[in-house]
C-alpha cells in the first residue's frame, strides 16, 4: 500500500502542456464519482492503496492518473467501466509533450528512414533495453520519469501495426549490436526482436559494419519522415538546432546522405544474417 501519499500511480502536469485542461476534467470526474459514492479523499485513497495526498493532486488536475490508478477506481466506486473507459482520453496526456509531437508524425508517416550510430533507434528497442538505456542517462531521472519515458517510447511502436503499412528503413551502426546495454540477456532479447521486427515486408534493417572507412554518417544521426501529401521533415545530429527541418533543400540533402549511408551499409538481408551471428556470440 502506498498510504504514506506515495505518487506512484500519476504522473506529473506541466502547467503549460496543452493535455492540462484533459488532465483537469478528467480530476474533476473521479471527485464525483467519490463523492457520489459518499467517500472521504483518505478513504478513497485508502480503498485504492494510495495516499490522500495523490487523490488531492489528481482531482485538482496535478498529477496525470496511470491506467492502473483507473481500473481502481472503476472498481472500488463502481463505475461499470465508465472510469476505466477514461484511460484513452489520458493516454496522450502521460507522455512528454516533445514524444507526443514526434509520435503524431510518425502516425501521418508514409515513409521513415533512419540511420543511428550510439543507440538502437527507439522504434526498434524493447521495454527492457529502452528502460536500461534510459537509466544511464546523466544527469540520473527519477524512476518514475524513466518509467514515463519508456511508455511513451512503448506506445509508438503502434506504427508497426499501421494499415497501411507505412516504409519503414533503419540503418544501425555495428557498436549498436554489440554494447550490452542493460546486459548480456536484455541484448539476447533485443538482437531477437530485430530479427523478428526484421522479418516485416515494410521494414528494412541494415547495419553499417565498423570497418566501413567510406562513411557518410559521420556526422550523426539522421531520420527522414515523408507524408501522403509530399511534405517530409528530418532531423539531423549535425545541425545547430533541435527543431524538426522541413526546408525542402536540406531534406534533400538529408536524403542524399542517408542515401549514401544505405549503398555504404550491408544490405537488408546481409544485415539479418549479420544479427543472427551477433545473437550467437552474446
Amino acid at each position: 500500500m502506498n498510504v504514506d501519499g506515495a505518487d506512484e500511480a500519476g504522473w506529473d502536469v506541466d502547467p503549460e502542456d496543452e493535455t492540462q485542461a484533459l488532465v483537469e476534467a478528467v480530476g474533476r470526474q473521479l471527485k464525483l464519482w467519490r463523492e457520489a459514492a459518499g467517500l472521504r479523499p483518505a478513504e478513497f485513497g485508502a480503498a485504492l492503496g494510495y495516499g490522500e495526498n495523490l487523490i488531492y493532486k489528481i482531482e485538482r488536475g496535478a498529477r496525470t492518473p496511470r491506467p492502473e490508478f483507473l481500473d481502481k477506481a472503476d472498481e472500488v466506486l463502481g463505475a461499470g467501466g465508465k472510469i476505466a473507459a477514461m484511460k484513452k482520453d489520458v493516454e496522450q496526456a502521460t507522455y512528454p509533450k516533445k514524444v507526443r509531437d514526434l509520435a503524431k508524425l510518425e502516425a501521418k508517416a508514409v515513409e521513415l528512414g533512419a540511420y543511428s550510430n550510439h543507440n538502437l533507434h527507439g522504434l526498434l528497442q524493447t521495454k527492457e533495453y529502452a528502460q536500461a538505456l534510459i537509466q544511464t542517462w546523466r544527469p540520473a531521472y527519477s524512476q518514475d520519469e524513466v518509467e514515463r519515458m519508456v511508455a511513451a517510447r512503448m506506445a509508438r511502436r503502434c506504427i508497426f501495426e499501421r494499415s497501411p503499412a507505412p516504409s519503414l528503413t533503419f540503418v544501425q551502426e555495428e557498436v549498436t549490436l554489440r554494447r550490452p546495454v542493460g546486459g548480456r540477456m536484455v541484448l539476447r532479447r533485443q538482437l531477437e526482436r530485430l530479427l523478428e521486427v526484421g522479418q516485416l515486408r515494410n521494414v528494412e534493417i541494415q547495419v553499417m559494419p565498423t570497418d566501413c572507412d567510406d562513411h557518410a554518417g559521420m556526422g550523426g544521426r539522421i531520420q527522414v519522415l515523408k507524408f501522403g501529401d509530399g511534405s517530409a521533415v528530418g532531423r539531423d545530429e549535425g545541425q545547430v538546432t533541435s527543431r524538426p527541418l522541413s526546408d525542402p533543400r536540406e531534406i534533400r540533402v538529408l536524403e542524399l546522405r542517408y542515401g549514401i549511408i544505405r549503398a555504404q551499409a550491408l544490405t537488408p538481408r546481409e544485415s539479418l544474417a549479420f544479427i543472427e551471428k551477433a545473437l550467437g556470440e552474446t
